[in-house]
């Protein structure tokens, strides 16, 4: 049980409001699960670190970017306040509750509920946090007492809105750097391009390319703040990377040394791109989704030219309330029809974009469930499983038949990735994801021909290391399955995996200490992502360090688990995601 004493006066809190923080942080405290039970404290009781950290993005936003609403009913606040408090609220509070305050994955904190509340009221929830996964603002360090007043003051006028992003927007980023007939016409460099990884540096707004027969970087490429996504184009020529600032670019990996060619915004803030694999329309069509505004947009595949622009507000799929910020999480690409799966995040929606005829665009919507987010093809590339993560389920969609396949009940919010398909000894073919609120794995069915009473079921759930696991994955010539837990509290969970034997999985997983193969100084050294090469003999792990401190990629043999290489350059800033380029193309996972 935990009690929380603290004076009143000092935070210039009525004792009614203190009494009730005590009390709630006691009652959520004693609801902690025994699945969590071996994670660190995070500064805020009851809710424990993995998730915190998962839940409390930045929004790239800038505070001018954002319509100042000043409402006669809220409290007084100067310009400069205004200001102020917009670029924390996107900083700190925009990526659970929305950039409209409508509510997210945290609770909605519009006017019409915070008037009703109060300063004091809403002051208390800052500072203390609340169970519902809102960290302790204030008493964590994070937010000063003047910037949870000012917080209190500010979540009670109208939202500021940020501006909307059309046509006119995107064609002014929107450049080719190089056309696409002085562009080479055959490969001109000796890149084994099946074996090439396009690394994440976070932090530095850039992608490493990395030779993966040589384990020599290529070439440092300027792309938008904190790269969320690589994905190959059909042909395996292009490359096309998007940051959380909405800045698309294509890589042409035929040139010399492989560059830029083209980029664009195609909004503020965003997370998806992939372009089209359907036969007879390879390398035609990329698509991106944003988070701001609401929306995804065709564009050529050659150039990113701006095609088509679909909005995606609408009402959810369970209380069929009116949402005016559905963000568009994972995007992927059918082999079965000329067809993008679109997710939709907080309507549940999982949109069938069929892109034949765009002046006459096909749009098929299906009913999910909250809050879409990534995930990936079955074995065969006809069914797509994507973690609902906040619902903790997992939708399968037939991409052959356009329809909901099932719903399945998973874990305490599945993070799968693109998850891992293999063959359980015992059920067959299997899917599999990790969680970020659990340390279970848990294996689906997903063979409806041979093994029908095993599909879209979790046959099987494996104990992994703890919570906080990012990705899972295995490769059709591996026997091995790895489960990163990147975001787990605990230093030695976070800066190691676990590997299971396939063939033998009731045996316990074997702990592989990464970060310590890598040989850094101090820092986190998180261990994320495992990511095969085109062979599936190798295994790459980011070791994920802080800005300033040195981080490396280590490449572990898959068959005996031991270390092979470490890659390190004092240009690998903040690596984490890492997507070979044959595995990308093929949607081997």
């Amino acid at each position: 049980m935990v009690f929380l004493i603290f004076d009143a006066e000092e935070h210039n809190m009525k004792y009614k409001h203190a009494a009730f923080a005590a009390g709630l942080i006691t009652a959520t405290a004693l609801s902690f699960t025994s699945a969590m039970a071996e994670e660190k404290p995070s500064g805020h009781p009851g809710t424990p670190e993995t998730e915190m950290r998962y839940k409390g993005a930045p929004v790239p936003i800038k505070p001018e970017e954002a319509e100042t609403v000043v409402s006669p009913k809220a409290p007084a606040l100067t310009t400069a306040e205004f200001t102020r408090a917009k670029q924390i609220y996107f900083e700190r509070c925009a990526g659970c509750h929305g950039v409209l305050r409508k509510g997210a994955t945290g609770k909605p904190l519009t006017p019409d509920i915070t008037l009703k509340k109060g300063t004091d009221y809403l002051k208390v929830f800052i500072n203390y946090g609340s169970p519902a996964g809102m960290p302790n603002w204030g008493t964590s360090g994070d937010l000063t007492a003047e910037d949870v007043d000012l917080m209190a003051r500010f979540l009670q006028h109208e939202p500021p809105t940020p501006p909307e992003f059309g046509m006119k927007e995107m064609k002014d980023t929107w450049k080719v750097l190089v056309a696409p007939d002085k562009r080479p016409k055959k490969k001109l460099n000796n890149i084994n391009l099946a074996n090439l990884f396009s690394v994440t540096l976070r932090d530095s707004g850039e992608v490493a390319l990395i030779d993966g027969d040589t384990k020599k970087i290529v070439n440092i490429v300027k792309t938008g703040y904190a790269v969320h996504i690589s994905r190959t184009s059909a042909s395996g020529r292009y490359l096309y990377v998007i940051g959380r600032d909405a800045k698309i670019n294509l890589i042409d990996l035929w040139m010399e040394k492989p560059d830029n060619v083209a980029e664009i915004k195609i909004g503020l803030e965003a997370r998806s791109v992939d372009t089209s694999k359907y036969k007879g329309y390879e390398d035609k069509y990329a698509i991106a989704g944003a988070y701001w505004p609401p929306q995804f947009t065709i564009m050529k595949g050659d150039t990113l030219e701006p095609i088509k622009i679909v909005a995606t507000r609408g009402f959810t799929v369970d209380t069929q309330e009116y949402h005016p910020e559905p963000r568009v999480a994972s995007i992927v690409a059918s082999h079965f029809k000329p067809e993008f799966v679109v997710n939709v995040k907080e309507t549940g929606k999982i949109l069938m974009v069929n892109y034949k005829d765009l002046d006459n665009l096909e749009v098929t919507e299906i009913g999910a469930a909250r809050f879409l987010h990534d995930g990936g093809w079955d074995s065969t590339k006809r069914y797509f499983l994507v973690a609902a993560n906040q619902s903790n389920k997992i939708a399968v969609v037939d991409a052959k038949e356009g329809e909901l396949e099932k719903l399945v009940d998973v874990g305490k919010i599945p993070h799968p990735g693109r998850g891992a398909n293999f063959i359980d000894p015992k059920f067959g073919p299997v899917w599999a994801t990790g969680h970020l609120g659990d340390d279970t794995i848990a294996l689906i069915g997903t063979d409806k021909e041979k093994h029908k009473a095993n599909a879209w079921k979790v046959v099987r759930t494996l104990k992994g290391q703890g919570g906080g696991s990012l990705f899972i994955k295995t490769h059709p010539k591996s026997k091995n399955l790895w489960v990163d837990t990147a975001l787990n509290p605990n230093a030695e969970i976070s800066q190691s995996v676990a590997v299971f034997d396939i063939a033998n999985l009731d045996k316990p997983y074997q702990v592989v200490k990464i970060a310590e193969m890598a040989g850094l100084g101090e820092g986190p050294k998180r261990v994320v992502q495992p990511e095969y090469n085109n062979k599936g003999d190798e295994v790459w792990f980011s070791v994920w360090n802080g800005k300033t401190q040195e981080s490396a990629i280590v490449v572990v043999d898959d068959k005996t688990r031991k270390l092979k290489t470490v890659i390190k350059d004092k240009r690998l800033i903040t690596p984490t995601g890492k997507f070979n380029v044959y595995n990308t193309q093929h949607d081997v996972y």
